[in-house]
């Protein structure tokens, strides 16, 4: 493996990361992109250059704005270096082939639902409408085996959680469904039911955890998007050895 190219693909995802936190914050408020620097969330101050490079800015400000002292939210560091992490990760795991256009595209959008859906509990339309096309796309060009099953899967994703709205009667939400679909073109069946069980084990257990602690309480709405995303990770990633994984058990 090219160390090289790890390292290469790790300071791009903190740039794109950058990008990924502002299009998470921005689109879901309708807030205009063009010729506007970020701005301080607390005083407003428009941002200079140095104070936009991705990670290394928090790092130099104490995470603290220079301007009104206020504390800066750990999310921006948080997301910048994960998506590093993941699209040195999309290198290593998949290597330099069309499958890593997917994942990289993959990454891209959950990065994007992240910010959102912890910020705003929105999954916004438009980056799934964006991203659509793009991962259809990529699913044509490198198709799973069988084709059909990214078919398949994007509309048992879209079913399951349809379902669960109706029985329900909101437990979960429409953005929700509409990414389950998306899903279900990038992973496939067996899969999207795996990144689906993962999804509801781990906020099963997150949300006992935080009820616990009373970080939270019983009738408190928390986003079901930052557990899809890790699910997601993980089972696109890993899945293959998860399900042999779980299959070995059976045995």
């Amino acid at each position: 493996m090219n160390i090289s190219l790890i390292i290469l693909f790790f300071l791009l995802g903190l740039i794109f990361g950058s990008f990924f936190n502002v299009v998470g914050l921005r689109l879901p408020k309708n807030i205009a992109f063009a010729n506007d620097r970020s701005i301080c969330p607390q005083c407003k101050h428009q941002l200079t250059w140095y104070e936009n490079i991705p990670l290394l800015s928090f790092l130099i400000q104490g995470a603290k704005c220079r301007h009104c002292k206020g504390n800066i939210s750990y999310i921006y560091p948080a997301i910048e270096l994960f998506t590093g992490f993941l699209f040195a990760l999309s290198y290593s795991v998949v290597g330099w082939n069309l499958e890593l256009l997917t994942a990289l595209l993959l990454v891209s959008m959950l990065m994007v639902i992240l910010v959102s859906d912890i910020m705003y509990m929105l999954i916004p339309n438009k980056v799934l409408l964006f991203f659509l096309p793009l991962l259809v796309a990529a699913r044509v060009i490198n198709p799973l085996d069988p084709w059909w099953s990214s078919i398949t899967a994007a509309l048992t994703g879209l079913l399951i959680i349809a379902v669960i709205i109706l029985v329900s009667r909101g437990g979960m939400g429409a953005g929700d469904m509409k990414l389950f679909g998306i899903l279900g073109i990038v992973l496939g069946m067996e899969k999207l039911l795996l990144a689906f069980f993962l999804s509801c084990m781990i906020g099963a257990l997150i949300g006992i955890v935080l009820l616990l602690f009373k970080v939270i309480d019983r009738k408190q709405p928390v986003p079901f998007g930052p557990y899809i995303v890790v699910a997601t990770l993980l089972t696109y990633f890993y899945g293959d050895f998860l399900l042999i994984w779980y299959f070995n058990l059976l045995i």
